[in-house]
């Protein structure tokens, strides 16, 4: 009986790709970029870093790690951290849902595993806040275990030296590409190897015009042979964001600036940010506002807008700046000095234009 078309496709692609190991692994441990985390690649070490790069880019994300690992160097630590400390080490990354999970994987790790990683891949996946790419990372990278980590990087190569059409945003196709990884990838350095793929979509294979001459892939790669590296990956077009309308209020009392906490579910739950509220609101109705909660106002001003764009969402903001007479009742916020927020109050990256704006204002009070 012939094999389908299908199948026949299948056999092509795995043929390609059992052509790419040797050369890709050798270029990478010539050409790997030193990182701290590649430094001593400890499960913890690896996690930490893959997690925290899901939603950054690595030259903004060392930074972030070397203060982590510094201040929790190990999985006990994590899980014994209070909250705040947490969301300060993270402030400005963004998606704190992540951070929370990995407290949570934490005290599942000390509690089940006496505070050692498993070297099992499916007990890495079933960790809080784990997908199929990061277990697949820390299970090749840590412990040596030949399964496959595909992110963006990854699909965009593999798209390329197979020159497939499909659309990558697709579950079906990123599955398929895993399934054909885990025939080539070599037992002996699955770490090396999925590093080198990564490595190689963020310094060579890179979006738009790829650098194909340094590829150490090249003669493999269908793209480049057929003059179409330029129009993969497919992707999918995102849907438009949604634009959402807000007004941040700095309210001022003999030196402190008012924070509230979010909502412990939405957008951002649970963190500090300045009082908000939806819409556009003139400075009268910020007044109003304020007199309604029994708080007297000084004066007020608006403030320099900003903006700032989730993955679905983007907030245009105006500023109020409102001050508050000495004698005004503090309401029921909570009121910080400069050296407070900036050093213990973890504001979502969404303000960070009001931020700086709030420790201007603390720190030279006769210019307001």
């Amino acid at each position: 009986m012939k094999n389908s078309a299908k199948e026949v496709n299948r056999d092509q692609d795995l043929e390609r790709l059992r052509k790419i190991p040797g050369p890709l692994v050798q270029w990478y441990r010539e050409n790997a970029r030193k990182m701290p985390w590649r430094d001593a690649p400890s499960p913890y070490r690896v996690w930490v870093s893959e997690i925290m790069l899901q939603q950054t880019r690595i030259e903004a994300g060392k930074p972030y790690f070397l203060r982590f690992v510094e201040r929790l160097p190990d999985f006990s630590s994590l899980a014994e951290a209070e909250d705040e400390t947490l969301m300060k080490l993270w402030e400005g990354l963004g998606y704190y849902s992540r951070v929370r999970n990995m407290k949570k994987a934490a005290q599942i790790i000390v509690e089940k595993y006496g505070g050692n990683m498993p070297a099992d891949y499916a007990a890495i996946l079933s960790l809080p806040g784990v997908g199929e790419y990061t277990a697949g990372a820390v299970a090749s990278i840590a412990f040596g275990i030949p399964v496959p980590a595909v992110d963006g990087n990854v699909l965009r190569v593999l798209s390329r030296i197979l020159a497939s059409d499909a659309n990558i945003l697709q579950d079906k196709e990123k599955k398929r590409f895993r399934e054909l990884l885990g025939q080539v990838i070599p037992v002996g350095c699955p770490g090396d190897f999925n590093q080198a793929l990564m490595e190689l979509g963020g310094l060579v294979c890179i979006p738009g015009k790829a650098r194909c001459e340094e590829c150490p892939v090249r003669k493999f790669c269908l793209a480049r042979e057929r003059g179409i590296t330029e129009l993969l990956p497919v992707k999918a077009k995102a849907k438009p964001r949604r634009i959402e309308e807000r007004t941040v209020v700095l309210l001022i009392r003999q030196g402190r600036v008012a924070l509230q906490k979010r909502p412990e579910t939405g957008l951002l739950a649970g963190l500090w940010e300045f009082p908000s509220a939806e819409g556009k609101l003139p400075g009268e109705e910020v007044q109003q506002w304020a007199e309604a909660q029994g708080l007297s106002l000084k004066m007020w001003k608006t403030l320099p807008p900003a903006k700032h764009v989730f993955s679905h969402i983007e907030w245009h903001m105006v500023g109020i700046l409102a001050v508050l007479k000495p004698d005004s009742p503090e309401g029921s916020f909570t009121w910080v000095g400069p050296e407070e927020l900036a050093g213990e109050y973890a504001l979502p990256s969404a303000f960070r234009a009001f931020t700086e704006l709030a420790l201007k204002i603390l720190q030279s009070p006769n210019e307001v």
